[in-house]
């Protein structure tokens, strides 16, 4: 009798904590939910551009790296140039607007967004779409929490560190260097979804990240190296990508230059030419981008034309000219796999 009802105590007992242990766990899984929830997209698009709104021949542009804060601060950013890049997008007009991150000089600072404000008021006047990812300086070295006043620029995102945009029949992917890109991370299954997703007819898929996956070190400086995060991705990529029907296209920032690669049948491009002090680049034979010039202060337009992807880089070739000279400094083409 007594054995049974210690055996009922210990049942009864083992009961109780496994109802502690479920309690405490569904605890953490909610905290981990609440925490993540505002970071996520979900399957499918985030946003989405019928294809009727779009010419048949849509142009895009990407850069990055502008850094944008006071005009009297010469030292971390070229204010002449970053306005000279402005007014020609804007002169542009792309049908989309591509940047891969460090947007503010400092992004705890509000300051640096009305900056922004003030000297893009013709991408707005131009009713331009503008699709930034962010960088490590939206973060102002806090990689883990959300940051404010990028989503008070932005109210669009809604709180999303990544997003989708279904562009006509094509795609524009902006993903966070700043958080994992790792195998089984949440972005990285967000993404292998996204891309596993892809509309029959998508031919061309934008991605635009921060930190680049394939890049040549800064001449001298290794503070700016491929990260193993970035490494990941362009593996993960490189897996992928056989069996996609769309061509991908992947577009960094960082590093302050220009750099273009074909890696994994991947075109890979660094723009970093926004404004943002430029860096001298130690270019490997990979580097398909030769031209000496420096610096690099720079936009690349993408062009759909005759079926095809036409691509070029334009050049500011002087900063301290009181009139903007463009030059041609690289152009390439990208072909649809299906052809």
């Amino acid at each position: 009798m007594k054995a049974g009802l210690l055996a009922v105590l210990a049942l009864c007992a083992l009961f109780l904590a496994g109802l502690h242990l479920i309690h405490r766990n569904a605890y953490q899984d909610a905290k981990v939910s609440a925490s993540e929830a505002d970071l996520l997209s979900g399957s499918g698009p985030t946003f989405t551009v019928p294809a009727a709104s779009l010419p048949k021949d849509w142009s895009v542009i990407a850069y990055g790296d502008t850094r944008f804060t006071d005009p009297a601060n010469t030292t971390v950013t070229n204010p002449a140039a970053r306005r000279a890049l402005v007014a020609k997008i804007a002169s542009e007009h792309p049908d989309a607007l591509v940047i891969s991150g460090d947007l503010p000089y400092d992004g705890a600072n509000p300051d640096d967004y009305q900056v922004f404000k003030q000297e893009t008021a013709a991408w707005r006047d131009a009713h331009l779409r503008v699709y930034p990812a962010l960088g490590n300086h939206e973060l102002h070295k806090d990689e883990i929490r959300g940051p404010p006043t990028w989503w008070a620029a932005f109210p669009e995102l809604k709180g999303r560190r990544w997003y989708s945009v279904a562009f006509g029949d094509q795609y524009i992917i902006a993903l966070d260097s700043d958080l994992p890109l790792t195998a089984g991370s949440r972005q990285q299954l967000w993404l292998a979804d996204q891309l596993r997703k892809l509309p029959p007819q998508t031919q061309y898929v934008f991605i635009s990240l921060h930190h680049p996956p394939v890049a040549d070190p800064i001449d001298g400086d290794n503070s700016h190296d491929v990260r193993q995060n970035e490494k990941s991705l362009a593996d993960s990529l490189a897996q992928v990508s056989p069996s996609l029907h769309a061509q991908l296209i992947v577009i960094a920032g960082h590093i302050h230059n220009y750099q273009r690669f074909a890696q994994d049948g991947i075109v890979y491009l660094v723009s970093g030419g926004g404004g943002a002090r430029p860096h001298p680049i130690a270019r490997s034979a990979a580097d398909l981008y030769k031209d000496p010039s420096f610096p690099n202060y720079h936009y690349i337009r993408f062009q759909l034309k005759d079926g095809a992807l036409h691509a070029t880089m334009y050049r500011l070739a002087d900063p301290e000219a009181s009139a903007p000279v463009w030059q041609a400094k690289d152009s390439f083409t990208v072909i649809p796999k299906s052809q």
